[in-house]
């Protein structure tokens, strides 16, 4: 058993799922989590410092989070190969690559410009032909691309899911979140809009996310 399909099984008490889906995990294998991480002072990354199984520090104040994390996340949006998706919080680009494995497109909103351009340019590199990133305020959403089947953000929300990204997205879409005070507990969210329109979340996890930052707060 690897380490994430143990840690699901760990936290299947909260989250009600003690594993993910075959299709997640293939996804997490195939991707290459070495070339998202910052090379260290000898121009290398290692492997066991990559691959750990918790976040890792890419710059900015950023990090990239652990493999469990992002499987869990993704296998939580329950999504199809013909979805559509939008990522908040580029970051490196690993998660977005993730989703790319598994689904037609991924939208993904950096705010930092640097870390958009260097996962762009790691995204490219390795074929990813279906993400398209973009420098912006990520509690705007996306409107051009919109509705979406899946909304992941990889950064907390202290008060209120912003309404732009309930607005955008499509009826039967799903919304992992996490949401809480930068410095306390903070939760994971499990956001359904229904046939009709009408959108709920419900926590399911405690974890720790690096906030998210809108152009009112910069």
């Amino acid at each position: 058993m690897s380490v994430i399909e143990r840690e699901a099984a760990n936290t299947a008490f909260w989250t009600g799922r003690d594993h993910f889906a075959p299709a997640v995990l293939d996804a997490i294998a195939r991707v290459p989590r070495h070339a998202f991480i910052p090379q260290d002072s000898t121009g290398a990354v290692a492997f066991d410092v990559a691959y750990a199984n918790h976040p890792q520090p890419i710059g900015q104040g950023q990090t990239i989070s652990q493999p469990y994390i992002v499987a869990l996340m993704t296998d939580m949006l329950n999504l199809t190969s013909d979805a559509r998706v939008l990522e908040i919080g580029t970051g490196c680009g690993y998660q977005c690559a993730v989703l790319a494995e598994l689904v037609t497109q991924v939208y993904s909103i950096e705010r930092l410009a640097p870390l958009a351009q260097g996962a762009e340019a790691t995204l490219q590199k390795l074929g990813y032909t279906n993400t398209t990133v973009h420098v912006g305020d990520g509690s705007q959403g996306w409107a051009d691309h919109a509705p979406y089947d899946g909304i992941l953000v990889t950064a907390c929300c202290e008060g209120p899911i912003p309404q732009p990204l309930i607005e955008h997205l499509a009826r039967a879409g799903r919304m992992v979140i996490p949401l809480g005070p930068r410095h306390g507990p903070q939760m994971l969210h499990l956001g359904v809009k229904d046939a009709d329109g009408r959108f709920s979340h419900i926590p399911f996890l405690m974890v720790s996310f690096v906030p998210l930052v809108t152009t009112a707060q910069t």
